[in-house]
């Protein structure tokens, strides 16, 4: 069976290499047959062109320089001055050309020699033509004879005919000679050609060889396999080892992938447990601190009912310590959301500075309460993002750098654009950031000051909303320096150029 196979396959390679040999041959006789024919033929065409164009002129310099000849002359009749000095004008003329000259009057009687050669019957046809004021030529041999009329001027009347020599020796000997060029060439091409396509077929059975090899090696676990580009069996059989190579690749990497997803997976969850743990654990001890505040207050007004002073009090600490609640409530839940969520975003182009100056408007009696100067260097510039976002970015911040400014402080609010992107400052003249805390204040519950924190009202959640909100909006926003003297608070969003 094996032996049965192995002539099949030489049998089918002798076939495949003696049919695209025989079209090959075909195909380069036929190429360098046809290419060979056009180049040559243009070629004579170029020559015929070139040499029509060179007599042309040369009859054009006989009839001017004639006309400038007569013209010195003190008879100026045109038959009585070819008829003397013929001769001798058509050997001034041969100086010129550097061609030799045969002057014919308007009889057809050659008037630069002494008598009249015997003319052959075809060099007779064409001097009558050129007689009825036609130029013509005559092609004999290796020799060209070219008749052009002969006037004094442009549209005067034909006094003789000017007959110029030329020899086609050197154009017919340049000619035969690209001609024995292209044969030769063509001759060479075709046998080199035909024995690389020989060679080339004959490597059928080395491409088997080498899809043997790469089978072979996709048993070892080496996928890549070369792709052989054929239209017969050999080059169908090579894509379909290569296609299987590549989905076998292709599986095993899923599977490494899916492996690689599911540990990160569980990676995660692990993480995600912890970081609910710790969220739960700061929820608890926030919310704590406002609901022991209220138990005790309500403990002493069951104590103390008629105590209007005390009813007083908790009336007011209630309120506060209720409406800090409902807020810690609102972040956690705000917070909660875009940790889990992809929120769709009311995305529009915004004018920063119009941003910027609301929030400001919004927190001016605040500001004006702490007595706490406002400085500001707004220029336009425009954004791609919800503005409802921006507005909770900017309030989270602005609303810090009140609540930790200092007595009669100051707040400097300014924005640029650079690089192509909108640059926010914020500036406090408040108590700053220890160095230890700077690098936790975008956590969730985390404040620098726990006793202010609490009497303002904060939960730690504004920097880390603001955080999370920049961040969706494609932007950053770090803290760039603290100390006793303030803290300057960054945001970087891409700008809108349109």
């Amino acid at each position: 069976m094996g032996s049965v196979t192995k002539r099949w396959v030489i049998n089918m390679r002798i076939s495949i290499k003696i049919k695209f040999s025989i079209f090959l041959a075909v195909l380069l006789l036929f190429t360098v047959f046809v290419l060979s024919l056009l180049v040559l033929q243009g070629l004579k065409k170029n020559q015929q062109s070139e040499l029509e164009q060179h007599l042309a002129q040369q009859a054009a310099t006989a009839n001017i320089y004639f006309y400038q000849t007569l013209t010195a002359e003190p008879n100026k009749v045109p038959h009585t001055f070819l008829a003397t000095k013929g001769r001798k004008f058509a050997e001034e003329l041969e100086m010129i050309s550097g061609q030799t000259i045969v002057l014919y009057d308007k009889q057809g009687n050659i008037v630069s020699e002494k008598k009249n050669n015997p003319r052959s019957d075809s060099l007779a046809k064409t001097l009558s033509y050129a007689q009825g004021g036609k130029t013509a030529y005559l092609t004999d041999h290796e020799s060209l004879y070219y008749f052009s009329p002969l006037r004094t001027s442009t549209g005067a009347e034909q006094v003789g005919v000017v007959q110029f020599y030329y020899s086609l020796t050197e154009n017919l000997a340049f000619y035969n000679q690209m001609k024995q060029l292209f044969i030769t060439m063509g001759a060479g091409v075709f046998i080199l050609s035909f024995i690389l396509a020989y060679v080339y077929f004959n490597s059928f059975a080395r491409i088997i060889i080498k899809l043997n090899q790469t089978v072979d090696r996709i048993r070892s676990g080496d996928y890549e396999s070369p792709a052989f580009t054929r239209r017969d069996e050999i080059g169908e059989l090579s894509e379909g080892i290569r296609v299987m190579s590549r989905q076998i690749k292709k599986t095993i990497q899923d599977k490494d992938k899916e492996q690689e997803k599911l540990s990160l997976a569980v990676q995660k969850l692990s993480q995600l447990d912890q970081q609910q743990k710790q969220f739960i654990g700061s929820v608890t001890h926030e919310f704590k601190t406002p609901l022991t505040s209220i138990r005790a207050y309500i403990d002493l007004l069951e104590l103390y009912p008629d105590d209007e002073e005390l009813l007083k009090t908790a009336k007011t600490s209630i309120k506060s310590e209720t409406l800090r609640l409902y807020e810690m409530v609102e972040k956690v839940l705000k917070l909660s959301s875009m940790e889990k969520y992809d929120f769709e975003f009311n995305t529009e182009r915004i004018d920063v500075r119009q941003v910027i100056q609301a929030v400001l408007n919004s927190l001016k009696g605040r500001m004006e309460k702490f007595g706490i100067l406002l400085e500001t260097d707004l220029t336009e510039a425009y954004l791609e993002a919800d503005k409802d976002c921006m507005t909770i970015v900017l309030v989270n911040l602005l609303d810090n750098a009140i609540k930790y400014n200092k007595a009669k402080g100051q707040i400097k609010v300014r924005n640029e654009v650079k690089d192509g992107q909108v640059i926010i400052d914020i500036t406090d003249t408040g108590i700053g950031i220890p160095e230890e805390a700077a690098r936790k204040i975008f956590d969730p519950f985390f404040t620098v000051d726990k006793n202010r924190s609490r009497e303002s009202g904060g939960a730690g959640l504004g920097l880390s909303l603001a955080k999370k909100y920049t961040e969706a909006q494609g932007g950053t926003i770090s803290l760039v320096n603290t100390n006793a003297d303030g803290s300057h608070f960054r945001i970087i969003l891409p700008a809108s150029l349109n």
